[in-house]
């Protein structure tokens, strides 16, 4: 018997690894911090074999060459490294990632791509690092697109998640299965719209996304002095109503968002939202339990860590 053990969203940020002693707000990134050793510490209680780790990209493994909505892991996985994240191969559940996107594509549900040998960058590895520290489990990778334009929906991330919930539960080979959802909350990084660049440093990052695939390391100074330039753009009300669904089982009511309204509300980072939506649809919207929120410009970004237990609460189920 294959069983979702417990699901937990949690932003990311490399600017802890990089830059915590520059950080001015202390108290919060500590208080952040803790909050993920906890969540870390409630995946150990869970005992999962299998985590299936939902990230996005941020032109390290995928680039304007080619760019699917979702792609999942299916054989080797290797972290990109950067920003003192963890670097080389990780662990992967390869039959119960063979299984998903096989169920998935063969019942018409949804027509995954898929990879023998993807590359993850922080958008998954920095979960990694600090909630699954020292656990010995392996994952499932799977990458979303929320920084190339058109991005999928909100809706149907939300579809994908409930689809794939199916598939793991009909898993017969038998698993205890947690769920990552590692992004978000609101935040704006100097990243264009790759059909439209205007200024030189929007040109030059287009330029990398295009060309990087080999060459990555020929733009990466620059490309992290842009990163590092931006003015921070956090709306804690936006981040506020977002826990509060979550908390009360109702993450799929963020779905009311267009892809447009929700990068004017909260920033085109917020578009990593759609891995807490994914996470929380394989957890059949059980509610959650925050274990913090702080607002923290010097990393761009509103931190937020909440755990769903469904061995705690009724899970509702939503229909489609």
């Amino acid at each position: 018997m294959t069983d979702i053990v417990l699901g937990v969203g949690a932003s990311h940020s490399t600017l802890m690894n990089t830059h915590w002693e520059e950080t001015f707000h202390k108290d919060r990134a500590e208080r952040f911090r803790d909050a993920l050793r906890e969540a870390r510490d409630e995946i150990a209680a869970a005992r999962p074999d299998t985590v299936i780790l939902v990230g996005s990209n941020h032109f390290r493994g995928f680039w304007l060459d080619l760019i699917p909505s979702f792609t999942i892991g299916v054989g080797e996985c290797v972290a990109s490294g950067e920003s003192g994240t963890p670097e080389g191969p990780q662990p992967v559940d390869v039959s119960l990632a063979r299984h998903i996107a096989n169920t998935l594509v063969e019942g018409g549900r949804f027509d995954l791509a898929y990879s023998a040998k993807l590359q993850i960058d922080h958008g998954q590895s920095h979960a990694i690092q600090y909630l699954l520290d020292g656990l010995d489990v392996e994952i499932v990778p799977l990458v979303v697109n929320v920084f190339a334009h058109p991005l999928p929906t909100l809706e149907r991330c939300e579809r994908l998640g409930r689809a794939i919930r199916e598939a793991v539960l009909a898993f017969p080979e038998g698993r205890r299965v947690a769920v990552i959802g590692s992004g978000g909350l609101s935040h704006r990084l100097p990243w264009p719209d790759w059909r439209d660049p205007h200024g030189d440093d929007e040109e030059f990052m287009v330029g990398a996304w295009l060309n990087g695939r080999d060459h990555w390391k020929d733009y990466d100074v620059k490309r992290r002095e842009i990163i590092r330039a931006a003015e921070s753009a956090i709306n804690e009300d936006f981040d506020e109503e977002f826990l509060s669904l979550v908390e009360n089982g109702r993450t799929h009511e963020v779905t009311r968002y267009t892809t447009e309204e929700l990068e004017k509300v909260a920033g085109n980072g917020a578009q990593e939202v759609r891995t807490w939506l994914l996470m929380a649809a394989l957890l059949g919207h059980a509610p959650g339990r925050r274990l913090s929120y702080e607002s923290l410009p010097e990393w761009l970004t509103g931190m937020g860590v909440a755990v769903l237990d469904p061995t705690h609460h009724h899970t509702s189920e939503r229909q489609p």
